[in-house]
C-alpha cells in the first residue's frame, strides 16, 4: 500500500460525540493543513490573464464547484474548505491574476449543471475525462488513479480483496468514475459465475462512508487517494481493497472540467502547465502524498487525443 500521508504531521481535528455528528467528521477530519507549510506563491502571467474570458476578468474571480471529497475537499464545521483543491486552485489563480472560490455542492450532477448554467467556472474533480464529457466540457487531466473500496473493520461481510465484493452492496457516488469501475467489477463477478456487486448510488463520499458504517452497504467505493486518506485518518475503523486489472480496473485520467463555451479551458491548461514548469504542481502533490499519481503534463481533452 502506498503511504499518502505518513510523511506529514497532522493536528487532531475533531472528536465524535454523537452518531449524527457532521459527515465531514466521518471522512476523518482529514484536511487540517500541516503547520509550517507555505502557501503557494507563483508569479502572474499577464498573457494568460489577458486571454481569460472577459466575464472572468470583470469578476476578478474563478468560481469552482466541489462536492465533499477528502483529501481533495474537506469541509470544516465553519464551512472552510481545505485540501488539494484549495492549494492547486489558489496557485492557478495566482498564475491567472484572479482570486479563486470553492462552492460546495451536493454531488457531481449538481457541479456539472452548475457549470453549464454559468454559476461556476470549473470543477476540479476527481472526475474522469471521457469523450462524452468532452462534448460539453474541456478537460485538463492532472492526475491518475485507481478505484478502491473502504470496508469497516467491524463488518461481517468477510471482504479481504475486491473479488469478495461479488454479491455485496457497495455505496458509490452517483455518476462518478467509481460507479463505472464497479460495473466492470460486476462483469468480472458474473464472468466467474458469481453474483454481481449491487451498487447503491449516493450524493458524495461522506454519504458512502455513512452507508458502510451503518451497515446499509458492505463497502464504500472511492478513488485510491480518498481511500488511503480515510483509512490512515481512521485506521481503527476502516481498511481498503483495490480493484485489479483482472477485475476490470483501469488507470483513470482524472481531470479539471470547465465548460467549452467561453474558451477558458485552453487558458487553464496553459496555467496548469506553468505550475508544472515552476515546480508548484510537484510541491502540492508531494505535500498531499500524491507523487505516484502525478502526470508529466496537464493534457487538454485527453479522451479526444486518445480516440
Amino acid at each position: 500500500m502506498r503511504n499518502f500521508r505518513g510523511h506529514r504531521r497532522w493536528r487532531t481535528c475533531c472528536t465524535l460525540t454523537t452518531a449524527l455528528v457532521s459527515a465531514a467528521a466521518l471522512a476523518g477530519c482529514a484536511a487540517d493543513e500541516e503547520e509550517g507549510v507555505s502557501k503557494p506563491s507563483v508569479p502572474e502571467v499577464k498573457a494568460l490573464h489577458d486571454a481569460l474570458p472577459q466575464s472572468v476578468k470583470d469578476a476578478g474571480v474563478l468560481r469552482f464547484a466541489g462536492d465533499s471529497h477528502p483529501p481533495f475537499r474537506s469541509v470544516g464545521a465553519d464551512g472552510t474548505v481545505t485540501g488539494i483543491d484549495t492549494d492547486l486552485q489558489e496557485a492557478l489563480g495566482q498564475v491567472l491574476g484572479v482570486r479563486t472560490e470553492i462552492k460546495i455542492v451536493n454531488n457531481l450532477p449538481a457541479a456539472l449543471q452548475g457549470m453549464l448554467s454559468g454559476r461556476y467556472n470549473g470543477f476540479n474533480g476527481p472526475v474522469q475525462a471521457t469523450a462524452e464529457r468532452e462534448r460539453q466540457f474541456d478537460t485538463v487531466t492532472w492526475m491518475t488513479s485507481r478505484t478502491s473500496y473502504v470496508v469497516p473493520k467491524t463488518g461481517k461481510a468477510g471482504i479481504s480483496s475486491a473479488a469478495d465484493l461479488c454479491g455485496k452492496q457497495v455505496a458509490v457516488v452517483k455518476a462518478s468514475i467509481v460507479e463505472g469501475q464497479l460495473e466492470k467489477l460486476s462483469k468480472f463477478c458474473t464472468g466467474q459465475g458469481r453474483p454481481a456487486a449491487e451498487s447503491i448510488g449516493l450524493d458524495d463520499t461522506n454519504a458512502t462512508l455513512l452507508a458502510a458504517q451503518s451497515g446499509r452497504a458492505d463497502a464504500a467505493g472511492m478513488t485510491q487517494a480518498a481511500a488511503i486518506d480515510v483509512t490512515e485518518s481512521q485506521s481503527d475503523k476502516y481498511e481498503y481493497v483495490t480493484q485489479t486489472e483482472e477485475q476490470g480496473a483501469t488507470t483513470d485520467n482524472l481531470a479539471l472540467l470547465v465548460p467549452k463555451e467561453g474558451g477558458l479551458g485552453p487558458v487553464v491548461q496553459k496555467a496548469f502547465q506553468k505550475l508544472v514548469d515552476n515546480g508548484e504542481y510537484r510541491r502540492v502533490m508531494e505535500h498531499w502524498g500524491l507523487k505516484d499519481v502525478m502526470v508529466d503534463r496537464p493534457v487538454l481533452n485527453i479522451a479526444g487525443e486518445e480516440s
